[in-house]
């Protein structure tokens, strides 16, 4: 069974040395590594000063870098369910049809495909490490609580969905000359939806995937890590590490840097203070830019010396169901929240805890749904639900 690292972090930190100082370490170990980017400006090939491109390209001995292309990976993929789509519309001109290329790509949809890229290579089982260089802190968020989301509607859509069309499609054919997606497209989603499934699964397999947050000591890159964390548990991802990049060695003595260390060694106790439940990792500021293998090593040299670097790390358990004398209480693990920050829905067969953009549908077990909500309470950073 191989190993998934997700490396993110607010943009600017570091992410990309990181991870790739990580991927080069394991290959050097003898771990059978590909680091892959996810984001959209890639810069793997600056950082390695090679060319790499949409599929897999060697970089040292035991090491693969790979920047996914996400049209690319659509276009591989989406194909007939973006054709079904398209169908459904009358197109009259050139210019409705450029339109209609926008409109059939759904919010969200090329990032997708960066992930179910990632779980084909998985499933390929030619890596013994993938480690993913992914996008700014906001847009990984974005990208994987996406899956989650995707896979709810078509859930509580597809079946009845399914059965409208097979009804609908001689109709509207006839009458409003649109076509419905053919079965064809209807299989690809079908196929969509199940492999939706399995991502989801891979990326919250506490024993296969954990995510590691990348900092700085600075206030407004802090304070998003620590929002970032929450967001993170409030999706039930397992973060099991946090990085400090660029922090400036104490031997330098010039007093251009006093104030500077000073600043910095604030953040630092306020990092390990709050963060004091995760393995934290420091990383030096360097007088030069961090460019090619040799430079890397330096990183590696310097703050990668954990033996135990590329296991699971820590696994926190974010939410659980417990029984109660009264019915039932859920206790979902929520840092860095106020009770102000957030609001709480039943839907259904869902609960719908919100905090701030974000929101997260977490499915009532069938043995629960005959209860109801009696109470909710914050404290010591868990969310307690009470269903009686």
């Amino acid at each position: 069974m191989g190993r998934i690292i997700i490396f993110t972090g607010k943009g600017g930190v570091g992410k990309t040395t990181t991870a790739a100082a990580h991927a080069v370490k394991a290959a050097k170990d003898g771990i059978k590594t590909l680091i892959v980017s996810t984001d959209m400006a890639h810069n793997l090939s600056d950082l390695f000063m090679k060319e790499i491109k949409e599929e897999p390209v060697e970089i040292l001995n035991n090491l693969w870098a790979l920047e996914i292309d996400s049209n690319y990976e659509m276009s591989k993929h989406y194909g007939s369910i973006s054709e079904a789509f398209k169908k459904m519309l009358p197109i009259e001109n050139e210019k409705d049809g450029e339109v209609m290329e926008d409109i059939v790509v759904f919010p969200g949809i090329e990032e997708l495909f960066s992930l179910l890229k990632i779980k084909e290579l998985y499933d390929q089982n030619i890596y013994d490490l993938i480690i993913v260089d992914c996008a700014p802190t906001g847009e990984t968020l974005s990208l994987l609580k996406f899956p989650e989301i995707f896979s709810w509607y078509m859930e509580k859509l597809f079946p009845i969905g399914k059965v409208a069309i097979k009804v609908l499609r001689p109709i509207t054919k006839v009458a409003f000359k649109l076509d419905m997606p053919d079965e064809r497209a209807l299989s690809d989603i079908e196929k969509l939806y199940v492999k939706l499934g399995k991502l989801q699964s891979l990326l919250k397999d506490r024993e296969i995937c954990s995510i590691r947050l990348v900092t700085i000591p600075e206030k407004m890159v802090v304070e998003e890590t620590k929002r970032s964390y929450m967001y993170l548990n409030l999706y039930n991802f397992n973060v099991d590490g946090l990085y400090i990049n660029r922090i400036i060695p104490e031997e330098i003595n010039n007093r251009f840097f006093d104030q500077w260390k000073q600043i910095q060694r604030n953040y630092l106790d306020e990092i390990n203070s709050v963060f004091s439940n995760i393995p934290i990792y420091k990383v030096k500021w360097y007088e030069v830019d961090i460019n090619g293998v040799a430079g890397l090593e330096r990183i590696i040299r310097d703050s990668l010396h954990d033996e135990n670097i590329f296991k699971i790390l820590k696994a926190t358990v974010n939410e659980i169901f417990e029984k109660t004398e009264k019915g039932y209480r859920l206790n979902v693990y929520l840092p860095f929240t106020n009770k102000k920050d957030f609001d709480l829905f039943e839907s259904g067969t869902d609960i719908i805890v919100k905090i701030g953009n974000f929101k997260r549908n977490i499915p009532i077990p069938n043995i629960i749904r005959k209860y109801s909500i009696a109470s909710a309470k914050l404290n010591d950073d868990v969310l307690s639900i009470y269903f009686e």
